[in-house]
């Protein structure tokens, strides 16, 4: 399909890359492209970035089937511009629509539009150390219809817009809440998948955890409320002893891109690396007993997030003083590293896009 291309008649005025905050400015175009029972997807486009006009009673709004992924372009010393393991976004994109009954869409055409949107706005890409274009394809259900079925018609878009630091802490250790009154997932249900209605499940907690002073929230599973599940947009690690553990992937917890990219740098530096079971009962023992020596969330938005404290039932641990710990650090180097071009990519991770 040959995308068309509508360039802007009122380009905006871009931020400064210097203070940057997350998922408030917006590039000026937007990729848009149509799905029709039938017809299957089609009329693949990239317009000005701006309002859509809906009817009221499309199934979106009313059933949330909806899905989505975040990725990030990043612009290198030479001024070139990557993306970094796009086609594991692309193939967990399908995974969600699978789960959804959404129509899968074809992985390398979706991957094209998106480097084709960010050449057209590829002075929108910042500059600024620790700075990227933040890149957000979506598909919803845009049937005009009130029932409970899966539509017959979608659109699948890509907005695109510059940030900085997911948190205001950076790389500083965050504060997070253990959950144990709610529940945002089971295995069985959609915990697994980048879907709307996940994250419409955790404000409530997160809302709470904030008023109380902490950054963010980690679910227990929801059977037992007992094993570390994920943070509401990270996944988990703990070091403990010379061990690095990450809770497993089980049906309820996101198979993070993150994650992944950790897991196999771990192993790739020959370290000891677990996906299995941890409670946050075997977590706070292990303080106890001097093992658990830090932690840390992975996730496109913070790449990686130290944590420096964990309340749970009324108990509260400091980790590695307060301080971001040896192995956080050591990930984050890396994975920024290969990230802007500035180390080694032994993996293939990057791919070049201007």
């Amino acid at each position: 399909m040959e995308i068309k291309i509508e360039l802007t008649k009122h380009p905006k005025e871009k931020p400064s890359s210097e203070n940057l905050g997350f998922g408030q400015v917006f590039s000026d175009h937007m990729f848009m492209m149509d799905y029709t029972e039938g017809k299957g997807w089609h009329d693949p486009r990239i317009v000005p970035y701006g309002p859509i006009l809906y009817d009221p009673a499309l199934m979106v709004y009313h059933y949330g089937q909806a899905i989505f992924e975040g990725l990030k372009a990043y612009r290198t010393r030479d001024n070139h511009i990557v993306l970094f393991r796009p086609d594991e976004n692309m193939k967990r994109l399908n995974q969600s629509c699978e789960r959804l009954c959404i129509p899968k869409v074809d992985e390398e055409f979706a991957l094209m539009a998106m480097k084709k949107l960010i050449e057209v706005d590829k002075d929108w890409v910042p500059d600024a150390p620790g700075t990227s274009l933040y890149i957000r394809p979506f598909i919803y259900a845009t049937d005009p219809y009130l029932g409970v079925r899966p539509s017959n018609t979608y659109h699948f878009l890509i907005i695109t817009g510059p940030v900085g630091a997911y948190y205001k802490e950076g790389l500083n250790p965050v504060k997070i809440y253990v959950e144990s009154k709610y529940v945002r997932a089971v295995a069985g249900g959609i915990g697994a998948v980048k879907t709307a209605g996940n994250y419409a499940a955790s404000l409530k907690a997160q809302q709470e955890a904030k008023d109380l002073g902490y950054t963010q929230v980690l679910w227990l599973d929801g059977v037992e409320r007992k094993y570390v599940e994920e943070v509401g947009t990270m996944n988990v690690f703990f070091v403990i002893g010379n061990e690095v553990v990450t809770p497993e992937l089980n049906g309820s917890i996101l198979p993070g891109i993150t994650r992944k990219s950790c897991i196999e740098l771990l192993k790739h530096w020959g370290l000891k690396i677990s996906e299995r079971k941890i409670s946050i009962q075997e977590v706070f023992e292990a303080n106890e007993k001097g093992l658990l020596k830090e932690a840390f969330g992975t996730g496109t938005a913070a790449v990686i997030s130290p944590i420096g404290e964990l309340y749970w039932n009324e108990q509260r641990v400091i980790l590695n003083g307060g301080k971001i710990g040896e192995l956080s650090h050591r990930l984050y180097d890396e994975l920024t590293g290969i990230q802007y071009c500035e180390k080694p990519d032994p993996f293939g991770w990057v791919v070049p896009v201007v």
